[in-house]
């Protein structure tokens, strides 16, 4: 079984990379195998909707991480977003990343387990917690709960580390992940994923 672990931060090993590598260090504990994917540093493009994912899958602009994330996920048994609070709501380029890793692209992820982890100086968090889990919730993928919500506090990594309840939160988070994964495991055979009704779009327009 594997995690994958997608930092949205442009700072490759700064306060998201810190929570995340908690939540690592529990996961690998419980024997779940482990992959981080940075977002980098550089344009990340909007989602165009031209609908050219709706055939291959993969989105049509190539000069990002986005396919590669795609593929990743696809092979993955859970999946963890983190991101820095900015203004209240995750990083601009990682929300720009995730519409275009979903949009026409979900199915593949339906039941697998998903939790966003945030990081913020002060405040924002809860908020910016709540829109990265809107993408889980609209892809029917299992959100994994922690003791609090899954954040940190600090301007640096340092910090970070200073934050013994958050670092705890990221610890209980592994452990919530690694014993759903297991559990899913376990009922392989014998409980079957449920069956989807077939989509029935509804526009208000009169």
């Amino acid at each position: 079984m594997n995690v994958l672990l997608i930092n949205g931060s442009p700072h490759k090993k700064g306060c998201t990379y810190t929570a995340l590598s908690e939540v690592v260090g529990q996961l690998e504990k419980n024997g779940i195998d482990t992959n981080i994917l940075h977002i980098g540093t550089k344009a990340i493009h909007g989602c165009i909707a031209c609908g050219g994912c709706k055939d291959t899958g993969l989105c049509v602009f190539k000069d990002d991480p986005v396919n590669e994330c795609i593929e990743l996920m696809k092979k993955a048994d859970g999946v963890i977003v983190g991101s820095p609070v900015y203004y209240a709501a995750p990083n601009g380029a990682l929300c720009a990343f995730l519409d275009r890793v979903f949009f026409m692209k979900s199915a593949p992820y339906a039941y697998k387990p998903a939790a966003a982890v945030v990081s913020c100086r002060r405040g924002g968090a809860s908020a910016a917690f709540d829109r990265l889990n809107k993408y889980f919730t609209i892809s029917c993928m299992p959100v994994v709960s922690s003791q609090y919500w899954n954040s940190v506090h600090g301007n640096t990594p340092d910090e970070v580390r200073q934050d013994l309840e958050g670092l705890q939160i990221m610890r209980t988070l592994g452990d919530t992940m690694a014993w759903l994964l297991k559990c899913i495991e376990a009922a392989k055979g014998t409980v079957p994923y449920p069956v989807r009704e077939p989509w029935t779009p509804t526009n208000f327009i009169h």
